[in-house]
């Protein structure tokens, strides 16, 4: 999910080549897409058998599972040293372990199209923080421009003009906070985890199998055993994990590598869309013109922040 720029914060200059895969970039950031798009409504069938953080663990796991296999194929190892694990369990909380709950919480009483929507906010959030907490990353006129239209477009799809009627506030304001925890997040990993050296495959299983942890010993707390066994909501939690946490980071892992970060990172502007499309025709939800309109402002706006000014070419004597 907003896990887009996951693999552009782990690839190292000192990354091998990796052969060339068959299938074409194209295919496979189609699927990557849909796998993420489609999150949302595995969480919200999730939470129909399970409770939030029960959905979350589950998910994990799976997910760790998936890159465990990954990481033994290519015979790679976990990192070492105290203080890289000690920044990748902040990391594993506020990139994993934190929103992935913040969402399943938040579905308990929002439709799976809001909490699509609402992730599409992460890149304004990550441009606002980016303002204060890095001091490399100059605003333009453009990008702040793209920071007020895209929160004007909440606005939109939340009907701030109608006093956000029929508007469950607590959901609303989990996911979005699940969305800023996302930038905050990767803020945190850009300043303690930057240049170790590591690959991106060997960070990222850590940071899981830590997140998965946190959730292990969190669960028990919170929630008792399900009484019964609801095997649809178990598959959703499994494909959850299987598909939107661990084959899904693969995935754009090799985007990443193969056409850059700015192509991959494209993936985020198609999430919403699918995750809207399959929410109202697979779960029933309903869907007013000012969510569309809403998430395309929002979108547009994301668009805008993520625009870099074109280097100043020095004049040739």
């Amino acid at each position: 999910m907003s896990t887009a720029t996951t693999a552009s914060r782990w690839i190292t200059a000192a990354s091998p080549d990796r052969p060339r895969p068959r299938l074409d970039w194209r295919l496979r950031f189609a699927a990557l897409s849909l796998i993420w798009g489609f999150s949302f409504l595995l969480i919200k069938v999730g939470t129909e058998g399970y409770a939030p953080f029960q959905v979350t663990l589950g998910r994990l796991v799976f997910g760790t599972a998936v890159l465990a296999a990954a990481m033994a194929v290519r015979r790679e190892r976990l990192p070492r040293g105290a203080r890289t694990w000690a920044h990748l369990t902040v990391a594993a909380f506020l990139l994993n372990a934190l929103p992935f709950s913040l969402f399943a919480y938040a579905e308990l009483t929002i439709p799976s199209t809001l909490a699509g929507i609402c992730n599409a906010t992460s890149p304004l959030w990550g441009m606002a923080l980016s303002l204060v907490a890095l001091s490399e990353d100059r605003p333009t006129r453009v990008r702040v421009a793209g920071l007020g239209l895209g929160f004007l477009g909440v606005l939109t799809v939340l009907g701030a003009w109608q006093g956000f009627h029929g508007l469950d506030a607590t959901g609303t304001a989990l996911a979005l906070l699940a969305s800023l925890s996302y930038p905050i997040g990767w803020i945190y990993v850009r300043r303690t985890l930057a240049g170790t050296g590591r690959s991106h495959l060997s960070m990222t299983g850590a940071q899981l199998l830590l997140a998965t942890v946190q959730l292990a010993v969190v669960t028990p707390l919170f929630t008792t055993l399900p009484t019964r066994v609801s095997v649809v909501p178990l598959l959703a939690i499994a494909a959850l994990g299987a598909l939107g946490t661990g084959l899904a980071v693969l995935l754009q892992y090799g985007l990443v590598a193969e056409v850059g970060p700015t192509t991959a990172q494209m993936v985020t502007y198609f999430i919403p869309v699918i995750a809207t499309a399959a929410g109202v025709a697979l779960l029933g939800e309903s869907l007013t013109w000012s969510t569309p309109v809403g998430a395309a402002i929002v979108l547009t706006g994301a668009a805008l922040t993520q625009a870099r000014p074109k280097p100043r070419r020095t004049p040739q004597p």
